[in-house]
């Protein structure tokens, strides 16, 4: 049996060297070279029989041998490979299926039921209680990486780590747990370790990401400029606003006064004969001047909502809590928790300022039509109202006096 051994350690050297493909960069001939010593350390440790000890041994060095064809199935392909390289030899059906079953053994998920079975297992990972497991534990990141065309960053081959160690592994012989499950919990301290530090960092990079898009928001639109612009933009409208009011109530006295004195010189003379030339262009004056009071009125006469708003209408940022209509008959308590509420939200304190915006330039809009249509009204009574008399006095025969 030691002859064969030892061909069975040239046969899988001289494949892994040749056959394998050069992005298996773990599981290749320093990974078996590696199983193999765990497993002369763990049949010393457990003290396997002559006969077990060399299955196992065997079972060692074909256990990847599969990879030369194919990391789907390899167990199953190793196995072929071992049948093809022991056909010739002086060894029992006994002896290769035995070794077939251990190499079997090492497939992922597979719980071991005999001793020779949990040796070779352990042998397997025999690295995770290694110093150096770190370095190796990158020979298989690259391996995937190159195998699956698939990128892992290091937070996430840090978790697939930590996941493995405590869910998918554990050793099986005493001598591994006594031996080395010590070196594997201090690897594994090492990932968490390594993984706060790396969470750490992300947080700390995010929030200088967070702080960068800040500042470049900032840069492209500054929050003081934005509130620069609403305010002069008010400042202009509540302005116009206030010219549109003085000019209305400029015309509403203005023909005010036309219409106390038309009533109190004009219409009593009215009941003179003599006078009854100036029935219609007085009735002209006094409606042309009547209808400009009430359009100078609807220009300043104000509209008043109802006032009130729940607290759905906040949560849905429905209501505008800027404008004294939509809240003067709430309480000073829900109005303050609006306002808070509004407060903590940017989009919704400036969507409110852009309605309060928009609707003033609405009323704007409503008073500069009516004054423009009361100025045409009184300009026009005017007019139509000078040729009335005009031309009442030009049928009476009778040139006005100035």
């Amino acid at each position: 049996m030691e002859t064969i051994l030892l061909d069975a350690e040239k046969y899988v050297s001289s494949l892994l060297n040749e056959e394998l493909v050069h992005h298996y960069t773990y599981h290749n001939l320093s990974h078996t070279q590696r199983v193999v010593e765990a497993t002369y350390e763990l049949i010393e440790g457990e003290k396997i029989e002559k006969i077990h000890a060399d299955e196992l041994i065997l079972a060692a060095w074909f256990h990847d041998a599969g990879y030369t064809k194919s990391n789907v199935n390899h167990e199953e392909e190793s196995v072929a490979i071992l049948k093809s390289f022991l056909k010739d030899k002086d060894v029992s059906k006994e002896v290769i299926d035995n070794v077939s079953n251990l190499i079997l053994a090492t497939k992922m998920g597979y719980e071991p039921l005999t001793l020779s079975e949990k040796i070779i297992r352990d042998a397997d990972c025999a690295h995770f209680k290694d110093k150096n497991y770190s370095q190796i534990s990158e020979l298989l990141r690259n391996e995937w990486e190159l195998s699956t065309e698939k990128v892992y960053d290091d937070l996430k081959w840090i978790e697939e780590n930590i996941s493995f160690f405590t869910k998918s592994h554990r050793y099986y012989t005493d001598f591994a747990l006594e031996n080395w499950q010590k070196g594997k919990d201090k690897n594994l301290a090492s990932l968490f370790k390594n993984l706060s530090k790396i969470e750490k960092e992300k947080k700390k990079a995010e929030k200088k990401a967070e702080e960068f898009q800040l500042k470049k928001n900032k840069a492209k639109l500054p929050e003081r400029g934005i509130e620069t612009m609403f305010r002069v933009t008010l400042k202009n409208h509540i302005t116009l606003s206030n010219i549109a009011d003085t000019k209305a109530n400029i015309l509403l006295s203005v023909n005010a006064i036309i219409v106390s004195l038309a009533l109190s010189n004009l219409l009593p003379k009215l009941d003179n004969p003599s006078n009854h030339h100036l029935i219609i262009p007085t009735i002209i004056f006094v409606s042309f001047t009547v209808a400009s009071i009430i359009l100078s009125v609807l220009a300043t006469r104000p509209n008043v909502t109802s006032g009130e708003f729940t607290k759905e209408d906040v949560k849905a940022k429905k209501v505008n809590l800027l404008f004294f209509g939509n809240f003067h008959k709430m309480s000073l308590v829900n109005f303050e928790w609006a306002m808070n509420e509004m407060m903590k939200d940017k989009d919704y304190l400036y969507g409110s300022m852009t309605k309060d915006l928009y609707f003033l330039g609405l009323v704007l809009n409503k008073k500069y039509k009516i004054l423009r249509i009361t100025y045409t009204v009184f300009m026009i009574g005017i007019i139509v109202s000078v040729l009335a008399f005009a031309i009442s006095f030009q049928f009476q025969g009778i040139t006005p006096v100035n």
